[in-house]
């Protein structure tokens, strides 16, 4: 068993991957200019649709808001992904024109579309293409992306506005009012940061609560200028000028506490030429909210442990383990497909585990004394503590029970999601990040229970929980693919949605040639946001404020 060390070594080197400074969050803004309808008499509605390639298809990200009626349209809305430094991320950017009596996008919609990588994007900082249609520019019409990282600080900020005795625009009816908020920035151009929806017919509106970045908003600086414009909406999108005032976000964090914040909202034109011109009316800020949002790191250096759970596949499909063409065949130096995955993945996870003491479950195959079928038994067969030391214990679990099994079926996996789910949920009650559970499962085929399998994966994205898949052999994995929630979202078989996508499948013979390093990275590239996400979700905060997390704290 010596050689087995070796093993161990290469996936040691890849412990800094959980800390690796690959993972960036970036705020994409788009605009486009010029965009021809296809119905010349009416000007379009504009919606920008941000579509990423995964495996070699395109799904839906995320859209901007709809303009109406407009042909240069600047979106208030703002996309936020994920760019990974080592992988070339594709996105394509859709500009449909989507009528107000439907939402669904048809063929004829279809404005233009611009493809290019987060990359480009990124290095670029701004990036601007003429829009195509069907491989021909979409006439003059192009558009424009602008990428800012999310640095350090990625609190956000929650603001609602009123305003009052705002001038009248319109003849015969009241002012149309909505907001639009710009950041002033250091070469002197202006970025739209929000825009509210419109209130008809109202000179003293309330427009909704939104959130913003506190990055978006003043790219970290508390003192940098904010213009922000009062508009009467018009429908032909010549919207008329109420007025303007300038803050700061420094002046809007007055309004904590039930205290509020008042501007004049001034029309320099009136200004100007009217004497006793006081003002188009107020702008209130009623209230501002700064909501901490904790890093993967604030949560694990809080002390919330990882708590990782292997399963295996144990049903006849593998081959004979005596026979050296089965998956589960103990060769005396070379480690089997189940036992690399294992320890590449394993040996990550055990360093955020303290006790180290690992449960390791079996499905599919008829245990002694009975040999009955069973979907989760223990593979050290003590039902009472399933655990086992270190990874090395579950690999010689592994390796002694093999001979005491019969490999059967069917490949029932939702029977072991269910029994971690049941320890998440006691976690649950705590109402703290200590313990988030990954639970790694290897099978060698295609599930038999699927819609069990989706039922309890759509229970368990409400808990502390990632379930991790490896494909092991060549079966064909389609069906794996949509548990794992990149194509679409996953939906329970009475059509309830995920809350959010905590399965990460992958074929092993991906990597079947490359370092467990590379494997164990694609596989819990996305547990960080994954253990973020439920507790930010939740508004659990770390446990207790390390060093670490009070030095990225933004000051009063």
């Amino acid at each position: 068993m010596q050689k087995m060390s070796n093993i161990y070594e290469s996936a040691a080197n890849t412990l800094g991957i959980f800390n690796s400074p690959c993972l960036t969050k970036v705020e994409l803004r788009v605009a486009c200019k010029g965009i021809s309808d296809r119905d010349a008499l009416s000007k379009p509605d504009p919606c920008v649709i941000l579509k990423m390639q995964s495996h070699g298809q395109w799904f839906e990200v995320d859209r901007t808001e709809v303009i109406r009626t407009c042909i240069n349209p600047v979106f208030s809305k703002l996309f936020t992904v994920d760019f990974y430094f080592e992988e070339v991320q594709r996105l394509r950017f859709e500009v449909h024109d989507i009528s107000s009596n439907h939402n669904g996008l048809k063929e004829a919609d279809f404005l233009g579309g611009m493809e290019c990588t987060l990359g480009q994007i990124v290095s670029q900082r701004k990036l601007s293409k003429s829009l195509l249609k069907h491989g021909n520019t979409a006439g003059k019409s192009s558009i424009t992306v602008i990428a800012e990282e999310l640095s350090g600080n990625d609190d956000y900020v929650e603001l609602s506005f009123s305003a009052r005795k705002l001038d009248d625009k319109d003849f015969f009816s009241k002012s149309d009012p909505f907001l639009e908020i710009f950041r002033m920035n250091d070469d002197a151009t202006q970025q739209l940061v929000h825009r509210t929806e419109v209130v008809m017919n109202n000179l003293n509106p309330a427009w909704k609560t939104f959130k913003v970045s506190v990055n978006s908003l003043c790219s970290g600086d508390q003192d940098r200028r904010l213009k922000c414009i009062v508009w009467d909406w018009d429908s032909n999108g010549k919207h008329d000028f109420i007025g303007e005032f300038s803050s700061t976000f420094k002046e809007m964090r007055g309004a904590m506490e039930g205290r509020q914040v008042q501007w004049e909202c001034i029309n320099p034109k009136y200004k100007a030429k009217k004497k006793n011109y006081k003002n188009s009316g107020i702008v209130i800020l009623n209230q501002c909210k700064i909501h901490k949002m904790h890093s993967f790191l604030d949560y694990i250096m809080g002390g919330c442990q990882i708590q990782f759970t292997v399963a295996i596949d144990f049903t006849a499909s593998n081959g004979d383990p005596r026979n050296s063409c089965s998956l589960h065949y103990i060769h005396p130096y070379q480690p089997n497909e189940y036992l690399k995955a294992l320890v590449a993945v394993g040996e990550i996870c055990q360093d955020y585990d303290s006790d180290k003491m690992f449960p390791a479950f079996g499905f599919g195959a008829r245990i002694p004394p009975e040999y009955k079928v069973s979907h989760d038994f223990a593979i050290n067969f003590n039902e009472d503590n399933p655990e086992c030391a270190g990874i090395q214990g579950v690999v010689e679990a592994y390796q002694s029970c093999l001979p005491k099994l019969q490999l059967y079926g069917p490949t029932n996996i939702a029977p072991i999601i269910q029994k971690v789910a049941k320890s998440a949920s006691e976690e649950t009650n705590t109402k703290e990040a200590s313990q988030y559970f990954i639970l790694l499962i290897l099978t060698d085929g295609v599930i038999t229970d699927m819609a069990d399998t989706r039922e309890a994966i759509v229970h368990a994205s409400h808990l502390p929980m990632s379930v991790i898949i490896v494909g092991v052999g060549n079966a064909d994995f389609s069906d794996m693919q949509m548990l794992d929630g990149d194509d679409g979202i996953l939906r329970s078989p009475k059509g309830e949605p995920v809350l959010r996508d905590i399965v990460q499948f992958v074929p092993f013979r991906n990597f079947k040639h490359a370092s467990p390093a590379a494997l164990a990275k694609s596989v819990l590239a996305e547990v960080p946001n994954q253990v973020v996400d439920y507790y930010n979700g939740k508004g659990i905060k770390p446990k207790c404020m390390s060093e670490y997390e009070s030095s990225r704290t933004l000051a009063p």
